[in-house]
């Protein structure tokens, strides 16, 4: 059976996530490239899953995905694929207030079985800003 990279690709994203989202930041990072990066809402940079799980810990209480579908495209040219992995971030904010319907999309980079970028976009800041009376715009 010859390999499909593209589920190959999508399996990886989802196991990465779900070692994200207990979290086990040692056993995620088994599933990046050397030279891994992460960047978050805001062009923040991050390096390791470690990096991310921190930063987290400081904007919510506890944080995890909701997945509504994960979808994938091959690079033929350059052998990457793009992973996308959508729906809701539900949990609670440091003050312990729940959440449950703040969107994001991950955009995942996966080349040789490892990911090498993710892109990591939600509603937190928006959220953030509308609870602190700064939102630009009603929510």
């Amino acid at each position: 059976m010859p390999n499909d990279p593209v589920s190959e690709a999508k399996a990886i994203v989802e196991r990465y996530l779900d070692l994200s989202m207990v979290p086990d930041p040692e056993g995620a990072s088994r599933l990046v490239a050397p030279g891994f990066r992460m960047i978050f809402t805001g062009g923040r940079q991050f390096s390791s899953p470690a990096d991310s799980a921190a930063f987290n810990a400081k904007r919510y209480s506890w944080v995890k995905k909701r997945f509504l579908r994960t979808d994938a495209a091959l690079d033929e040219a350059t052998g990457e694929v793009r992973v996308f992995n959508t729906r809701y971030l539900y949990g609670a904010w440091p003050d312990g207030t729940p959440f449950e319907t703040n969107r994001y999309i991950d955009i995942f980079t996966v080349k040789d079985g490892l990911i090498v970028e993710t892109q990591v976009w939600n509603d937190s800041a928006e959220i953030l800003l509308h609870g602190a009376g700064l939102a630009e715009a009603p929510l």
